[in-house]
C-alpha cells in the first residue's frame, strides 16, 4: 500500500514538473516612465476627484499661466511704447525700455521699484533666436533678468558676473544652429517662451538721470536675422503712448481668470517639457484636460474648482507671512527666487505676491505686513524703522526700503516717493551713526522729512531690497530691522 501511494505521489509530482511556473515570480519593477501604465481615459471621474486634481494643476500651473498672457497682451504692441504712458511694451522679439522710474499708477506687476530703470521684452524662440544687447554701464549696477516659462532665470547676464559689453544670443531648447561670428555668448532657454526685464539702477538725482540715458539708448533686442554686428541703438525718450490707463484702485491686472484656466493651461502641458520627475504629475493634468474637453460638466467642475482656489489659495499668497521664510523681527525673505525648481510653493507665491524676482545672489527680498509687536501695518499710526550703525544692508550693489499699500502696489503722494536707499543722496544719520526712517501718512517735522516715506490710508507693507548681497544677505544672517510703532 505504502508503495502505491508512493508512486503515486511521485507521479503528481512529475506532473506539476510539466506544468512548472515559466512567468518569473517577482514582476519587474519599470524603471522609465514610458513603461508604466498611464491614466484610463475610459474612467469615470467624479466631482470630487475632478476637483482635487483639478486645484492642484491651479496652484502648479498659476505662474506659467500668467507669464504666457503676459506675453500675448505685451506682444500685441505694434512698436516699442508705454502703455497707458508707463509700461513698456514691444512686439515680439524686440524690447521697450523705460528712461527713469516707474510711475506709481503702474499695475503690470505688483511690487514694482523706484531704484532702476526697467524695461521688458517677451520672446518666441522656436521661430528665431533673439540677439541681446549689452552697451558698456560703466561702474553702475546693471542685471538682464531673463526668464522662461517657469519664471526661472535662465542666464547669467550682469555687473555680478562680470558680463562685457556686446551682442549675446538666446536660443530656444532645440536650436542647433551656428554661432555668428561677433556673438559673445549663447543662453540657451529651456522653454520656447522667455523674456528679459533689464534693471539699472539710477541714482535719485537729476544728475544721474541724466547720465543714464546714454546706455539705455543701446539696451535692445532683436530677431538673429537682424544683426550686423554693429551696435545698434533707440530713442526709448520719445516712444508713444497707447492704450488706456490703468486703474490703480482695482490691484494688478488680472493676468490669470480662472473661467479661462484649462483652456490656457493646456498650451502650458504642451509648450513646457516636464522636469526630472514631473512626468506621472503631467500624466495626471492631461488626463484632466483631456476628459474636461470631452465631458462639459467635468470641466464645470474643474472651472469651480478653479474660482473656489483662487480665492482661497492663491489669494492667501498675498499675505507676506505665507511668502518665503521667515527672516527675523517679523520679516520673511523670499526663497529659490527665480530658480525655483520643484519649489512649486514659492513659485506660486512669487507669481501672485511679486512676480519677476532676481536670483538671490543679485537681489534677495524683505518683506512684511506686520509691526515688531506683530500689528498689521497701516495709515493709522506712524513708524520708525532704525538700521544700527553697521548694520544697513550689507551690498555690494545697493539697497532699499520700499512703502506698498493693500494691493502691493505704490500710492501717489505729496513727495512721489516710494522707497528711500541708496539712491537717495540726502539721508539724515543719526548723531550715533545709525539711520532711522519714518513711515508715516502726516508729514513730519522737517528735520524728518528726508528720510520720510509718504504712507497712504489703509493697510500697508514694506519691502527691503539688497542688490548684490554679501554673504550675510546670501546665508540669512543679516536680519530686518524692527518695525516700531510710535505711540
Amino acid at each position: 500500500m505504502k508503495k502505491r501511494y508512493l508512486a503515486l505521489f511521485t507521479a503528481l509530482a512529475l506532473s506539476a514538473g510539466v506544468h512548472a511556473q515559466t512567468a518569473p515570480l517577482t514582476i519587474p519593477h519599470p524603471t522609465q516612465f514610458d513603461r508604466l501604465n498611464q491614466p484610463s481615459a475610459d474612467v469615470t471621474m467624479p466631482e470630487s476627484y475632478v476637483k482635487a486634481i483639478a486645484q492642484q494643476a491651479y496652484i502648479w500651473g498659476w505662474p506659467m499661466v500668467n507669464q504666457f498672457n503676459r506675453r500675448e497682451t505685451i506682444t500685441k504692441a505694434p512698436y516699442p511704447a508705454l502703455n497707458g504712458g508707463m509700461v513698456p511694451v514691444a512686439p515680439m522679439g524686440q524690447l521697450s525700455m523705460l528712461t527713469d522710474y516707474i510711475k506709481p499708477e503702474e499695475t503690470f506687476v505688483t511690487c514694482p521699484n523706484q531704484d532702476v530703470a526697467y524695461g521688458l521684452g517677451f520672446f518666441e524662440l522656436d521661430k528665431e533666436p533673439i540677439v541681446i544687447q549689452v552697451p558698456d554701464f560703466g561702474e553702475r549696477f546693471w542685471v538682464y533678468a531673463i526668464y522662461d516659462a517657469r519664471t526661472n532665470q535662465i542666464g547669467n547676464v550682469g555687473k555680478p558676473y562680470g558680463t562685457k559689453p556686446g551682442f549675446y544670443l538666446l536660443v530656444g531648447p532645440n536650436w542647433k544652429g551656428e554661432t555668428p561670428k561677433g556673438i559673445e555668448g549663447v543662453i540657451r532657454s529651456s522653454t520656447e517662451m522667455a523674456n528679459v526685464i533689464p534693471r539699472v539702477q539710477m541714482d535719485d538725482t537729476p544728475e544721474d538721470r541724466k547720465a543714464i540715458q546714454a546706455p539705455i539708448k543701446e539696451i535692445m533686442t532683436y530677431p538673429l536675422s537682424q544683426f550686423d554686428g554693429k551696435m545698434k541703438s533707440f530713442e526709448y525718450s520719445k516712444i508713444p503712448a497707447i492704450g488706456d490707463k490703468p486703474d490703480a484702485s482695482a490691484g494688478e491686472t488680472r493676468w490669470v481668470v480662472p473661467e479661462k484656466f484649462f483652456d490656457q493651461f493646456a498650451n502650458v502641458l504642451e509648450k513646457v517639457p516636464p522636469l526630472p520627475g514631473e512626468e506621472a504629475m503631467y500624466a495626471q493634468y492631461r488626463h484632466l484636460v483631456e476628459a474636461g474637453k470631452k465631458n462639459p460638466e467635468v470641466r464645470k467642475w474643474m472651472d469651480e474648482a478653479a474660482i473656489e482656489t483662487d480665492k482661497t489659495v492663491i489669494a492667501d499668497f498675498f499675505k507676506w507671512k505665507n511668502n518665503g521664510v521667515p527672516a527675523g523681527n517679523g520679516w520673511n525673505r523670499s526663497k529659490n527666487n527665480a530658480e525655483f525648481g520643484v519649489d512649486y510653493y514659492n513659485r506660486t507665491g512669487t507669481s501672485k505676491s511679486n512676480m519677476f524676482d532676481n536670483k538671490p545672489n543679485e537681489t534677495q527680498y524683505f518683506y512684511t505686513d506686520n509691526d515688531a509687536a506683530g500689528g498689521q501695518l497701516s495709515g493709522d499710526h506712524d513708524y520708525t524703522v532704525t538700521f544700527a550703525k553697521g548694520e544697513l544692508p550689507p551690498v555690494k550693489g545697493f539697497w532699499s526700503l520700499t512703502l506698498y499699500n493693500s494691493k502691493h502696489l505704490f500710492s501717489p503722494n505729496e513727495l512721489n516717493r516710494y522707497s528711500l536707499g541708496t539712491k537717495n543722496k540726502n539721508l539724515k544719520y543719526n548723531e550715533d551713526g545709525s539711520l532711522t526712517l519714518y513711515v508715516s501718512k502726516n508729514r513730519p517735522s522737517d528735520d524728518k522729512v528726508n528720510n520720510w516715506l509718504p504712507a497712504p490710508d489703509g493697510n500697508l507693507s514694506l519691502y527691503i531690497r539688497a542688490y548684490w548681497g554679501e554673504q550675510p544677505i546670501l546665508d540669512g544672517t543679516w536680519q530686518p530691522p524692527k518695525i516700531e510703532t510710535v505711540k
